[in-house]
């Protein structure tokens, strides 16, 4: 990798997108290019092929996807699934078709099985069923990751993909509807807080145990692997340790100042038991996390405090 290497950054508007632009930037790489979905509508074949066809990118990063919670998950399978494998198969086609010299896909531990062995290793892929609630995005993610494998297999493409567990941090979706468990409960506190410390209601029953990774993190292992020669295809993301949902709620109630009561719905699904990443491999390339959950939370809702304005006006 060269600081003069031209690399196209797919969703760089999004959360992670964005945090890999930053650190790219900042790193001194001046030729990054990227489109907005107004300008590139990357489920159009055609438009993703003219549009490597004219820039002609030395690396790609494919960091677009529909991306959402349980709950976006449940109501909007058929865009889950066909809306990823869109995206992702013109991207990684494209990038095969105009022989571009490095991708990196980016994906979701939720590719693994349900009940497989945690912790969770990138052997563990298609041993098992997924969990229901996320299965259209991780079918979907599967086939991206097979299809890096492929490439690498078939033509000896140094093509890579990265599975990050759970993320959070600047540029996350806190919209009730459609985000993930950290940022919902970071907006629910907050709300809650706002209007005199309001009771709030959290789905399930707080025991299944998750993992969580500030997303500079994964920018920091973006840029590490575009700077490496990676011996595998695939590799997990994260940083080896988890806690309950519970446990969570109560570190995001305490940073966000909320004084009411947790109310725990048991009716509603908790998901998989447990998600923690095996995150060995990367460690061996000689990768790892940097940022205390404690304190990504806490420059995540600073974050959100900052921007609280443009937040509310989002709608999904």
């Amino acid at each position: 990798m060269q600081e003069s290497n031209k690399i196209y950054i797919a969703g760089h508007r999004g959360m992670v997108g964005s945090a890999i632009k930053r650190r790219l930037e900042s790193e001194g790489f001046q030729k990054l290019i990227y489109r907005t979905s107004s300008e590139l509508d990357l489920r159009n074949q055609h438009a993703v092929r003219e549009f490597f066809e004219t820039e002609k990118p030395d690396v790609v990063i494919d960091a677009a996807a529909r991306v959402g919670g349980i709950l976006a998950n449940r109501d909007y399978p058929w865009q889950f699934l066909y809306e990823n494998l869109q995206i992702q198969n013109n991207i990684i086609a494209a990038a095969h078709e105009n022989d571009v010299q490095k991708l990196i896909f980016l994906g979701s531990s939720c590719i693994y099985p349900k009940l497989a062995e945690q912790p969770l290793n990138e052997e563990s892929l298609l041993t098992g069923p997924l969990e229901p609630t996320n299965q259209w995005y991780a079918i979907a993610k599967i086939t991206g990751v097979k299809m890096v494998e492929a490439l690498r297999e078939q033509y000896n493409h140094d093509y890579v993909s990265l599975m990050p567990t759970n993320l959070y941090g600047p540029h996350d979706n806190f919209d009730l509807e459609t985000s993930h468990v950290l940022p919902a409960m970071i907006r629910k506190f907050h709300d809650a807080k706002e209007a005199g410390h309001s009771p709030v209601t959290l789905w399930g029953s707080g025991s299944p145990m998750r993992e969580f990774l500030h997303v500079d993190d994964v920018a920091s292992a973006v840029l590490f692997t575009l700077t490496h020669k990676m011996e595998h295809d695939l590799y997990n993301v994260g940083t080896g340790k988890d806690i309950t949902i519970r446990q969570l709620a109560e570190t995001i109630q305490n940073i966000t100042g909320h004084k009411g009561e947790i109310v725990w719905d048991s009716t509603k699904p908790d998901g998989t038991p447990r998600k923690l990443m095996d995150v060995s491999r990367m460690k061996e390339a000689g990768w790892t996390y940097s940022i205390d959950l404690k304190e990504g939370i806490r420059s995540t809702y600073q974050w959100f405090l900052d921007n609280i304005e443009d937040i509310k006006e989002v709608k999904l």
